[in-house]
């Protein structure tokens, strides 16, 4: 989770809780009134790139699982 996705986390309970506070206190102004949760921002996440190397860790680890696949299923 990202920071603005926390706090906008945070904020909606804030404003659960306020209502609930405002039902709770006996007031019937406030329990016509309504909070409004703050609206949600689109957040894009960080496009991750991989470096040659990662690349190379990662084809080779498949050809190697690919391999003991093969030598089991010539096994059986």
């Amino acid at each position: 989770m990202g920071v603005a996705e926390i706090l906008s986390h945070i904020d909606h309970e804030i404003a659960q809780l306020q209502q609930a506070r405002a039902l709770l206190g006996g007031s019937a102004a406030a329990k016509v009134k309504r909070v409004a949760a703050p609206a949600a921002k689109k957040i894009r996440k960080k496009k991750r790139n991989l470096t040659p190397e990662g690349r190379r860790r990662i084809a080779e680890a498949v050809k190697r699982r690919w391999a003991e696949q093969k030598k089991a299923a010539a096994s059986k």
